[in-house]
C-alpha cells in the first residue's frame, strides 16, 4: 500500500511546510487542497510541487453544486472549471505516478428538497465532464456520511455516487472509510465500482462524537473501522493507487505537523493493509 498524506491532516501547515514534512516523514505522495495552493498562487505551487519530487494523489476539492439560484449555480460551475485546471497543472508538475483526480463534494441542502439537490448535483457534473475530459482530469464523487447530508454532501452512499458516475465514462468515485464504513452494501458497491475507484482515503471513526461532528475523525486504530477488511475490498476491486490519510481532528491539527506525519506513517503501517 502506498501512503499519501492529505493536507487536511496537517491543516494549519502552509504548502511549503506540508511538502517538507511529507518528505521528511518518508512519504512519497501528498493530497493537495485548493486553499493552500491559492495562498501562493498556482504557478508557484506547481513549481514547489515539482521541486518536492512528490506524487500528487488528488486535489480537494470541487463540487458544492446544489444551489437553486441560477447565478450561484453558474458561479459554482465556473469555480469547478478553475479547479479542473488547477488539478491538471499540479499533477503535470508532480512526480510520475500522480493521479489527475479532483475530489467532488456534492454540497448540502439549500431547502428541504433532498431529491432535487441530488439531481442538481448530477446535472452539474454532466456540465463539467467535457471540461474534465479535455484536461485529462477525473472527477471523483465523494459520498459523505448521512450526518452531513444537510450541510455538506447530499450524496450519502457509494451506491448513490455510482448512480451518477456510471452515466459518464470518465467520472469516478472516492472510497473514504470515514464516510462508508457503516454501509451494509459496502462490499457490493465497492465491487460494482471496480475501476471507477479514483481515490481511497482512510481515517477512523471515533466516539463520542465531538460537538462539531466534522472533527470526528481519528488516526487509524483509534476508533471503530476495520481497515484491513475495507482495504481488501478496494484492492480486490482493482485499485492500486495511493491511499490518502485525511483526518479532520482539532487535536491533530494543533500538533506539530512533522510529528503528525510521523504518527501517520506508524498508524498506517500498523492498521491499513490488504
Amino acid at each position: 500500500m502506498k501512503l499519501s498524506l492529505n493536507q487536511a491532516t496537517i491543516k494549519y501547515a502552509d504548502l511549503e511546510t506540508a511538502l517538507r514534512v511529507t518528505r521528511e516523514a518518508g512519504i512519497a505522495s501528498i493530497g493537495l487542497w485548493r486553499e493552500p495552493v491559492a495562498e501562493v498562487g498556482l504557478v508557484r505551487a506547481a513549481a514547489m510541487v515539482a521541486d518536492s519530487g512528490l506524487r500528487v494523489s488528488s486535489l480537494c476539492r470541487g463540487g458544492f453544486f446544489t444551489a437553486v439560484d441560477p447565478a450561484l449555480r453558474r458561479a459554482a460551475l465556473d469555480e469547478n472549471r478553475r479547479a479542473i485546471e488547477e488539478t491538471a497543472t499540479l499533477v503535470g508538475a508532480a512526480a510520475p505516478g500522480s493521479a489527475p483526480v479532483l475530489v467532488l463534494v456534492a454540497g448540502g441542502l439549500p431547502d428541504r428538497d433532498l431529491p432535487g439537490a441530488r439531481a442538481r448535483a448530477a446535472d452539474a457534473i454532466a456540465e463539467l465532464v467535457d471540461d474534465a475530459a479535455a484536461a485529462r482530469v477525473v472527477l471523483a464523487i465523494e459520498p459523505m456520511h448521512p450526518i452531513y447530508a444537510a450541510d455538506r454532501g447530499v450524496i450519502s452512499t457509494l451506491g448513490q455516487a455510482l448512480d451518477v458516475a456510471e452515466r459518464f465514462p470518465t467520472v469516478g468515485v472516492v472510497v473514504d472509510t470515514f464516510h462508508v464504513w457503516w454501509d451494509p452494501q459496502l462490499a457490493e458497491q465497492v465491487r460494482r465500482a471496480g475501476p471507477r475507484i479514483a481515490a481511497y482515503q482512510v481515517c477512523d471513526w471515533i466516539t463520542p462524537l465531538p460537538p462539531d461532528a466534522l472533527l470526528a475523525r481519528g488516526m487509524m486504530g483509534d476508533g471503530h473501522i476495520d481497515f484491513p477488511a475495507v482495504t481488501r475490498l478496494v484492492t480486490e476491486a482493482g485499485y492500486a493507487g495511493d491511499v490518502e490519510v485525511e483526518i479532520f481532528n482539532q487535536a491533530i491539527w494543533d500538533a506539530d505537523p512533522l510529528d503528525v506525519a510521523l504518527r501517520t506513517v506508524k498508524s498506517f503501517e500498523g492498521h491499513v493493509g490488504a
